[in-house]
């Protein structure tokens, strides 16, 4: 199920995105809004796949809301104006819906998100760090850290990359059957757990304290 919400200063795009929406299996729209403060407060509770989003609106405009969010959510740009396409792509919109769009044009712009959550999910971790969009192939990462609100990301050619994501949110995006949270700090690898010593997780130069919260779920990986 696609998880989305829709952002547009007109009541009336709205309602046509949510008409749309309704005919489309696996696609939950959960929020309609027409103020960006109100989308950026639920988005700060409530993780999102997707968002329709509008460019041109009174605070600040689409593109430069959709970079500061924190979470690693799709979108799709729904506007009147045909000049920021480019600009869209560039921060890798899935698709830009240039307005009036039919019914068929919206179907084929979700049907790409469903795409390419089918790809993410199976190998990549998808997650927006500053301005950029990094796809990170699970099996470079070392561990992820926990650190107040932001994850460190260490991957396997020593370089880090530093989001702000929540230690949760990050965890929903990762593969159950290859990552495991052993701390409330640490998420590490499964098939990288092969020694333990006091309670540590020694994973090349890491050491990563077992948590008492994760201790038997970690013993029983190790056990298998």
């Amino acid at each position: 199920m696609i998880r989305a919400i829709a952002l547009d200063d007109e009541i009336l795009a709205l309602k046509i995105i949510e008409n749309y929406a309704g005919k489309i299996e696996n696609l939950s729209l959960e929020k309609i809004f027409n103020i960006q403060s109100d989308a950026q407060r639920y988005l700060n509770k409530f993780p999102v796949d997707l968002i329709f989003l509008d460019i041109e609106m009174p605070a600040k405009n689409g593109l430069d809301f959709y970079k500061s969010i924190s979470q690693n959510t799709k979108v799709i740009f729904t506007t009147a104006y045909s000049e920021y396409a480019v600009d869209a792509f560039n921060i890798s919109a899935v698709d830009y819906l240039l307005k009036p769009f039919s019914f068929e044009r919206f179907k084929t712009a979700v049907e790409k998100v469903k795409i390419n959550n089918v790809t993410d999910d199976v190998q990549h971790l998808s997650i927006r760090a500053g301005y950029k969009l990094h796809k990170i192939n699970f099996n470079d990462i070392v561990l992820i850290e926990g650190l107040d609100d932001y994850i460190q990301i260490h991957l396997k050619d020593s370089s880090k990359i530093t989001a702000r994501s929540s230690m949760k949110s990050i965890l929903e995006k990762l593969s159950e059957k290859d990552f495991i949270r052993v701390h409330r700090s640490y998420i590490v690898p499964v098939n990288s757990i092969r020694t333990i010593v006091n309670r540590n997780i020694h994973i090349g130069d890491f050491v990563i304290p077992i948590g008492d919260t994760y201790k038997d779920l970690v013993m029983t990986i190790v056990n298998k």
